[in-house]
């Protein structure tokens, strides 16, 4: 059992951040050849990469972020961003993002938006969330609410590809009226075509006995 001192929990010669919850708490700690897992009670808390180096400090970004939303000013010169930023969670998408919202808001509103958008993570996956601020920085929203809303479009996608994803590789749908159907599916007509000869003989009876009977009327 390890009791938290601040907001680590000293293992072995280095130190492992744990939520801000658990200060002051006794936890239990798992040791694995290349990680460490954190347990309040039977409940897992918080997972590390092992530090190697002696005296070295382990932070994770995510158990400061109700601490930082009060107070966003400590929030860029940080410890636990410039770790998240060498472990590629803090992705140059966020930094974009932030930038954006900064200059829409002010450096101390900005920063508090970007740190909302940071708690996503708690419940949304970390692509998710990135694909959410990429869209949203194309489209100038720059509130976590825009984020959030463009991350859960990101997640449908997986979930509901489109038609074309659903018919890949199938041969494209045709529309085809009743009407092409049953011609289709007719037997062949082998009846010869029909003749219009004897209607002819009787125009040409009829201009003949029309000419004469016009002709008598002149004399």
């Amino acid at each position: 059992m390890f009791r938290s001192r601040g907001k680590t929990i000293p293992v072995r010669t280095n130190r492992y951040s744990v939520p801000i919850r658990l200060i002051g708490k006794r936890v239990r700690v798992i040791l694995h050849a290349s990680h460490l897992v954190v347990y309040d009670q039977n409940v897992e808390v918080a997972r590390h990469e092992r530090l190697i180096a002696k005296g070295a400090i382990r932070l994770d970004l995510d158990h400061y972020l109700e601490v930082l939303v009060r107070k966003p000013g400590a929030f860029p010169g940080s410890t636990a961003l410039e770790q998240a930023r060498s472990a590629g969670k803090f992705t140059p998408v966020h930094d974009a993002w932030w930038t954006q919202a900064m200059k829409i808001h002010g450096e101390r509103d900005g920063t508090r938006a970007l740190i909302e958008v940071l708690l996503l993570g708690r419940h949304m996956t970390h692509e998710h969330v990135v694909a959410g601020l990429a869209a949203a920085l194309r489209a100038g929203a720059m509130t976590a609410d825009a984020v959030a809303l463009e991350a859960r479009k990101a997640a449908q996608a997986e979930t509901e590809p489109g038609p074309d994803a659903r018919n890949l590789g199938q041969p494209p749908a045709t529309v085809t009226s009743l009407h092409e159907w049953r011609l289709a599916h007719l037997p062949p007509d082998t009846r010869p075509l029909p003749s219009v000869s004897h209607y002819d003989q009787l125009l040409r009876r009829r201009r003949t006995s029309g000419s004469g009977h016009r002709e008598g009327e002149a004399q």
